[in-house]
């Protein structure tokens, strides 16, 4: 099947290989989304949009058999590598969330961090993700607020380097309405939490460094204005003006709070 949206995926793909770095913030987050689901020995867990692994193997480590996918092989190898540092049998392979390379109904846990909002279509990942997964069991996910820090930032980039038509804005995935709206007559017993990452900084301007080393759509912000210094000074700007706002100065951190959702499949 032709996929419309490959050469998007295919830069997307390439952008979010440099995100190892930013595990060191969204390792106690895939705790906490863990806890959160409820994870447990024995269950078949999938972690989508695993990245460096960092919630497949917290849940591994709780005796869950876990496995993970994910767009960048580069991300897939370093969570290999976290795997075999501890010892255990998690099965990554890189994949799209779009096209889940499994059964149906052959998980009992559906877990993503901030991965799958990322994926084009928001109605064919979840149908995906539930495809997955056994009637009753349960799927959650943590994602960005709209309105709060890293949503904002996404929106920042969008007015900069938009999307090509049709991908849907990944923290539209942040909005209770909108997930409510999205799951509607597929699960039930819905629930959200917020929780907060805090992030080290030394500055905003630090922190802007950091994010633009290792955060895809940023990365490919700086590139397309390399020969623009005058559009490039004016984006620095605005976005270390945003990050001044959630720069907690007195204790050198971020302040990015998150929403988490869990529900189980009707």
């Amino acid at each position: 099947m032709n996929d419309p949206f490959s050469g998007f995926k295919a830069i997307q793909k390439e952008a979010w290989s440099l995100f190892t770095p930013m595990e060191v913030f969204t390792t106690p987050s895939a705790a906490k989304l863990v806890n959160f689901a409820g994870v447990a020995a024995g269950q078949r867990l999938l972690d989508v949009g695993c990245g460096t692994g960092v919630v497949a193997i917290t849940a591994a480590r709780r005796g869950a058999k876990v496995r993970g996918l994910d767009l960048s092989p580069v991300l897939i190898e370093r969570a290999r590598e976290h795997a075999q540092l501890v010892n255990l049998d998690v099965d990554f392979r890189d994949g799209d969330a779009e096209n889940l390379p499994y059964g149906d109904g052959e998980f009992d846990v559906v877990l993503s961090q901030f991965g799958h909002m990322f994926a084009p279509r928001p109605d064919v990942a979840i149908a995906e993700m539930l495809r997955v997964l056994k009637p009753g069991g349960t799927i959650a996910f943590s994602t960005w607020p709209p309105h709060l820090y890293v949503g904002r930032m996404f929106a920042l980039v969008a007015r900069h380097v938009p999307p090509p038509e049709g991908v849907a804005s990944p923290v539209l995935w942040g909005d209770p309405k909108i997930i409510t709206d999205r799951l509607a007559g597929k699960v039930k017993a819905l629930s959200f939490e917020m929780d907060m990452m805090t992030p080290s900084a030394l500055s905003p301007q630090h922190f802007r460094r950091t994010m633009e080393s290792t955060i895809g759509p940023l990365i490919r912000l700086v590139v397309q204005y390399k020969d623009e210094p005058d559009k490039l000074r004016s984006y620095r700007a605005e976005f270390d003006a945003l990050i001044s706002e959630y720069f907690d100065r007195s204790n050198n951190v971020m302040r990015q709070q998150f929403l988490m959702t869990k529900a189980r499949k009707v």
